[in-house]
């Protein structure tokens, strides 16, 4: 929730989906390092480490429980290193987010969490259709499926960082110092604290500052955590987006217009429109004194008019492209259509069942898609490169989209 870029290692924290807590795995995967031989310096680092985090009030029961007897996970290095690259393009990105799937389960997930979002949207102005759709692309609504494939204790993988991650030691020391400040206000245990591999947590990814510094007891049960009910998870959300992001209660995030050419600067919606700037769906807009700046992203491509909100969902991943993922993801989950103007060279996106029917296919041809659930990740989308490279599908992408499928149903 709080890095930049995705040359950062924490930012790519975003991109995997992290877990609930399920206790007794982390035991035991912890534990499992206690048989591997600890690397060279790693037990002169600790004890030097011991000594400043005493310093920066860490009790010593609690550094004794989390890392006095933890190897570091050395395969987080690798994680960096090789983190999987596929050339998207701006329409294949938000196909690929704004699935059926998640569509389909954003609406379940609304449905069944309707009085939660609106609490928050009472007490903090927050959209519910933003908060979900921020949910959904982070934890796919906290699956616990999803969650359980890429969790990992993270005491181990912030202690490897912190000792050896050559670029930004400081950092990640001082998230693991708040890790421990976490276990010290008794908010969780080494045990349930499993997510990424750069220690990003629960339902809407929380990085240890972050739990510490924004997350908040909105449920009233006595402590703040990203696990079990999403209530501190989306309402600490919701606040971030307010307190960080600037999010302004009832605004929309802005909208896809038509009559663009020439336009530019930051006006009121009113102005927009005597300019000849109009909603691509031809309703007026509904706040005109509200002020919003134009956002072409790809020519020929659809515009869009960006208020305010849509910068605040920007600071909690800034990235222009996860933002108008995030919100046009809000806006289909609850009726809105697609796009009027489509992106140049793009597709629709592939239904549940056929990206199952991709998945099921590839699989049977021998490529390792993770599952045939009908959900897009990393694996899936490596087992499509692959595919593409060996059928002559060019650009070999990772795309999972028409031609892939048509081509798998040629049987080649």
């Amino acid at each position: 929730m709080t890095q930049a870029d995705s040359s950062h290692p924490a930012s790519l924290t975003r991109r995997e989906l992290l877990g609930s807590a399920l206790g007794a795995g982390a035991l035991m995967a912890s534990a499992s390092h206690a048989f591997a031989a600890t690397p060279p310096g790693f037990d002169q680092w600790r004890e030097s480490f011991r000594a400043r985090a005493l310093a920066r009030g860490i009790s010593e029961g609690t550094y004794i429980r989390c890392l006095a007897r933890i190897e570091p996970d050395m395969s987080v290095f690798q994680k960096m290193r090789k983190q999987p690259e596929f050339n998207e393009q701006l329409w294949q990105y938000i196909n690929r987010r704004v699935s059926d799937w998640r569509l389909a389960a954003g609406k379940t997930a609304l449905q069944k969490y309707g009085a939660l979002f609106a609490r928050i949207e009472k007490d903090f102005g927050v959209e519910r259709g933003t908060l979900l759709a921020l949910w959904g692309v982070e934890t796919a609504y906290g699956d616990p499926l999803v969650q359980q494939n890429h969790m990992r204790p993270v005491f181990p993988s912030l202690a490897a960082l912190a000792w050896n991650e050559p670029r930004r030691k400081t950092y990640w020391e001082t998230e693991l110092i708040n890790a421990l400040r976490i276990v010290d206000k008794h908010w969780s245990t080494p045990e349930e604290m499993r997510g990424s591999w750069a220690g990003a947590m629960g339902h809407t990814q929380w990085m240890p500052e972050v739990w510490l510094n924004v997350g908040f007891d909105y449920d009233g049960d006595g402590r703040v955590s990203p696990f079990g009910r999403p209530d501190d998870a989306l309402g600490s959300s919701a606040r971030y987006l307010v307190n960080r992001g600037k999010y302004r209660r009832g605004e929309h995030w802005g909208y896809e217009v038509k009559g663009a050419a020439g336009s530019g600067g930051r006006k009121s919606y009113a102005q927009w429109a005597a300019a000849g700037v109009n909603r691509a769906d031809g309703q007026p807009f509904p706040r005109p004194n509200d002020s919003a700046q134009l956002w072409t992203p790809v020519q020929g491509g659809p515009s869009f008019l960006l208020g305010q909100n849509f910068y605040a969902v920007k600071s909690y991943n800034p990235s222009m492209n996860y933002a108008l993922a995030i919100v046009h993801l809000g806006d289909r989950i609850q009726g809105a259509g697609p796009f009027v103007q489509p992106f140049p060279g793009s597709e629709r996106a592939l239904t549940l069942a056929e990206i199952q029917e991709v998945q099921t296919r590839l699989t049977k041809a021998g490529f390792d898609t993770g599952g045939t659930d009908g959900r897009v990740g990393n694996d899936t989308m490596k087992a499509v490169r692959d595919f593409q490279t060996k059928a002559g599908l060019l650009p070999a992408d990772g795309y999972a989209g028409l031609k892939v499928l048509a081509r798998l149903r040629q049987g080649s």
